[in-house]
């Protein structure tokens, strides 16, 4: 089956696989070759990419998929694959977001751009979890 994954960034993965698990808001939701079609919401934690023996695991933010014979479309607001996240990195930028939230909340800030540091917060935090457990 042929998985892409799109983010506003780009397209992080475009290849085939043999399955994918996605993190929907009703719990984990297997796909394999000949899935029912199918559109559900994702919610922020870990997707998993089934090639043979191998699974890959991708951090994923809140977002849609769509599922249509043996295709599987992923629209989030943000993906990594666990491989390319360094914890210091992680770390740091937890930091940094977690400090301009703060500020943010005693200054007089929209509260759009609050939320919109408290989702990256959230988004790192993720990353730093399925990182962490996949060793």
């Amino acid at each position: 089956m042929f998985v892409e994954i799109v983010t506003p960034e780009g397209t992080l993965i475009s290849k085939e696989v043999d399955g994918v698990v996605l993190p929907t808001i009703e719990g984990e939701t297997g796909v394999l070759p000949g899935h029912i079609p199918l559109i559900t919401k994702i919610q922020r934690g870990e997707l998993k990419l089934q090639e043979g023996t191998n699974v890959d695991l991708i951090a994923v933010d809140t977002g849609y998929a769509e599922v249509i014979g043996d295709r599987v479309a992923i629209l989030t607001e943000g993906a990594v694959d666990i491989e390319d996240v360094d914890l210091g990195s992680i770390q740091a930028a937890q930091q940094r977001a977690t400090e301009a939230l703060e500020e943010a909340k005693t200054s007089d800030l929209d509260p759009a751009e609050i939320e919109q540091l408290e989702t990256r917060l959230q988004f790192l935090m993720t990353q730093k979890l399925i990182k962490e457990t996949s060793r």
